[in-house]
């Protein structure tokens, strides 16, 4: 096996591996998590006042799994595209938007009003890898364009 086809092996187990991860936390989220909202937003929570919950415990454990998925999706950006600065560069967006996303979160829940959507979608943010979504291919496209 020559080493291009070495390195691709390597960058897809690696890939392979970071994904499992993910959706390790994603399946097994009931057991790691502190969240009582998860079964709150699998029913018809317009209409339903919301659950009773801990407030600092579930912004810490919205935290901690916002900081566990962006550990993971920084890994799997840098080896698919392997440049140091682009990573940092996301490194530093994924603390912006945890900032802003968090703070959002905290209000949302201190006047909730009738804002269950609001809060359903802010929390979606910060608890699954969506910006990941994002950042492939744009980053893919960036890496695309600027060679030409």
């Amino acid at each position: 096996m020559d080493a291009k086809r070495f390195d691709l092996a390597g960058k897809v187990l690696a890939i392979l591996v970071l994904v499992a991860v993910l959706l390790g936390v994603r399946l097994y989220e009931d057991r790691l998590f502190y969240d009582p909202f998860l079964d709150y937003f699998r029913n018809d929570y317009l209409d339903m006042p919301l659950p009773i919950y801990d407030t600092g415990a579930l912004l810490l454990h919205v935290g901690f799994r916002y900081a566990l998925n962006t550990v993971v999706s920084l890994a799997i950006l840098y080896v698919l595209f392997r440049d140091r600065q682009q990573l940092k560069f996301t490194g530093t967006i994924y603390l912006f938007f945890f900032v802003l996303l968090m703070g959002m979160f905290f209000a949302l829940l201190q006047f909730p009003g009738q804002n269950n959507f609001l809060i359903f979608y802010t929390r979606r943010f910060l608890i699954q890898p969506i910006f990941l979504l994002l950042f492939i291919p744009a980053f893919y496209y960036q890496r695309s364009t600027s060679k030409k």
